[in-house]
């Protein structure tokens, strides 16, 4: 959680689970992390996102989604490389990830 830490709050981590709570105010744009497992994000506020790789180069957009998570959606998020992720919307973007580890 050294790479961007006003970002994420880990809520509980252990060795077979990490829970983020993950907030983006709008406007805001995330320093360069890693998500090294995949997990599950339950969304607690949506707002518009454009996800960059360390080049500056778009990833995603979620603009370009036929239609935007709604408040209390689950959602599978798969392991991610080094990425930004900058608010592009008008709202909070607020989302907890429950992280899982593999087996030691």
């Amino acid at each position: 959680m050294t790479a961007a830490p006003a970002n994420h709050d880990v809520l509980l981590e252990n060795d077979r689970v990490r829970i983020l709570d993950t907030r983006i105010a709008p406007g805001e744009r995330t320093p360069v992390h890693t998500h090294e497992w995949p997990g599950s994000l339950c969304v607690l506020t949506w707002s518009e996102i454009v996800r960059y790789d360390p080049d500056g180069n778009v990833l995603f957009d979620s603009r370009t989604l036929d239609a935007q998570p709604a408040p209390g959606a689950s959602l599978w998020a798969p392991a991610r490389g080094p990425h930004a992720t900058e608010n592009v919307g008008t709202t909070e973007l607020r989302a907890i990830a429950v992280e899982l580890k593999p087996p030691a």
